[in-house]
């Protein structure tokens, strides 16, 4: 860190926003409030459960609360009057009204995972997956009224590879803008550091939805695969496939598209689940039935054949 320690407010919620925090923590600039979100029903027994980012502020002895939101005019007030310089805002899953936004002398800062203007919106890192984008990164950005529509103080590139998943990504991209955060708020405070305009062209990331995760054999086998990385580890692609007499969503973890003869979409092509597709088809090399193991699909098969010729039931957004 250079210059004069700042005090800020630090909002983020899932682990993703874990290494911002850390960072700014370790940087000299004071962490004065830290803002997630609620505790939540988890796991089979239903327990609440803090968010990663309350975990880790109370391990650091930071004050951590936890509004269901920000609309409430006290949140802006109850801001206002801790005299903060800056908010820093990673992932938070709640809307930020403009009250909240003017609380600060330098404003809020957002670490966004994506390259702005490209993949504003909720899930940026799932979108240039599945797009098929070779590169993408984080955009350090100076908060506005707008969804992901502010000037940027700086920004990282990160590659997409052929294996990569959305997992991995994640963990790639809060690294990088971690690295970044603490000398971005720094220059923003010496005024070294000049927001630039985001450029004309925005395409946005929509939050996933039940059909994301569904796949649909009618579409080219290259894109299924980039969809079951996307998604990996979770909340994860599914398949439909014919179990014991009834249609079972099934998750698959792990697949690869292969050159196949032309069948009708849905068909299973031989003995090694390949599927064919609207182009091409899918191999699944590793799936899961609900309360099940992983399995490789050689075990799965010994387990639970399905046999080449077997057509697979079409999608249904309601399965899984």
């Amino acid at each position: 860190m250079t210059g004069t320690p700042l005090r800020a407010a630090f909002f983020g919620t899932p682990e993703f926003a874990g290494p911002a925090l850390d960072a700014l923590h370790a940087s000299g600039h004071h962490i004065e409030v830290v803002y997630t979100q609620p505790p939540r029903p988890a796991g089979r027994g239903h327990r609440m459960r803090e968010s990663p980012v309350a975990q880790r502020a109370g391990a650091l002895d930071l004050a951590v609360r936890t509004p269901g939101g920000l609309r409430d005019p006290g949140e802006a007030e109850r801001l206002r009057s801790m005299r903060l310089d800056v908010g820093v805002v990673v992932a938070y899953g709640l809307l930020l009204p403009g009250a909240v936004l003017k609380a600060f002398r330098l404003g809020c800062v957002n670490v966004h995972a994506s390259l702005l203007p490209r993949w504003r919106g909720a899930a940026p890192v799932e979108r240039a997956i599945m797009a098929g984008d070779a590169v993408t990164g984080v955009s350090l950005m100076l908060m506005d009224d707008g969804l992901d529509t502010g000037p940027v103080l700086d920004r990282c590139e990160v590659p997409i590879g052929s294996d990569t998943t959305g997992g991995m990504l994640r963990d790639v991209l809060a690294t990088c803008g971690a690295s970044r955060l603490a000398e971005a708020l720094s220059g923003l405070a010496a005024g070294t550091l000049v927001p630039v305009a985001q450029p004309e062209g925005a395409v946005y990331a929509s939050k996933l939805g039940p059909a994301d995760r569904v796949l649909d054999w009618e579409s080219a086998a290259e894109q299924l695969e980039r969809q079951v990385r996307a998604l990996h580890p979770g909340p994860g692609a599914r398949a439909l496939l014919p179990l014991k007499g009834r249609s079972e969503p099934v998750k698959v973890w792990r697949a690869r598209p292969v050159k196949s003869c032309p069948a009708p979409a849905g068909t299973v092509l031989d003995d090694r689940l390949t599927v064919a597709c609207g182009v091409d088809g899918l191999r699944l090399l590793e799936v899961q039935r609900p309360g099940g193991r992983r399995l490789d699909a050689a075990a799965f098969l010994r387990g639970t054949p399905v046999p080449a010729g077997t057509v697979l039931p079409a999608p249904s957004s309601n399965e899984g």
